[in-house]
């Protein structure tokens, strides 16, 4: 909500009119007169939809992400892709040491140890022929 007034009255007027939903509901349902400047709202605002704001990825949510005992090269390459497709400024090196720490052991991860990728974009084409084996 952007005004150009720094009027705690109208501040507090007009941002209700920018609510819908459970923002909304939670908006009414708030004691009268609980609100004494708009600093005060924001504060409540914050603290009740803080586990609503999106929280960004990083390199370590890869190392949850394990090749399961059954699973597929490719389901875990396409489950392991979204992951790191979702997190910003990962580096090709980083992703790739997390790939390859989480091959389960077998042909492919032999494959690799006996000539280990030298990029994560020559992993990625390994792991495409591969899959077509």
């Amino acid at each position: 909500m952007s005004l150009y007034t720094s009027d705690d009255t109208v501040l507090c007027r007009v941002f209700p009119t920018s609510l819908k939903g459970a923002t909304l509901n939670w908006f009414t349902k708030l004691p009268p007169n609980s609100i004494d400047s708009f600093a005060t709202l924001v504060v409540k605002f914050e603290t009740q939809f803080a586990t609503s704001r999106p929280h960004h990825l990083t390199s370590i949510a890869l190392i949850g992400i394990l090749q399961e005992k059954e699973e597929s090269l490719k389901t875990f390459v396409d489950r392991f892709s979204k992951v790191d497709m979702s997190i910003q400024n990962l580096s090709p090196d980083m992703a790739m040491h997390h790939m390859l720490t989480a091959l389960r052991p077998g042909p492919f991860a032999d494959n690799l140890c006996m000539q280990l990728a030298t990029n994560l974009d020559e992993l990625r084409k390994r792991v495409v022929k591969f899959m077509q084996l």
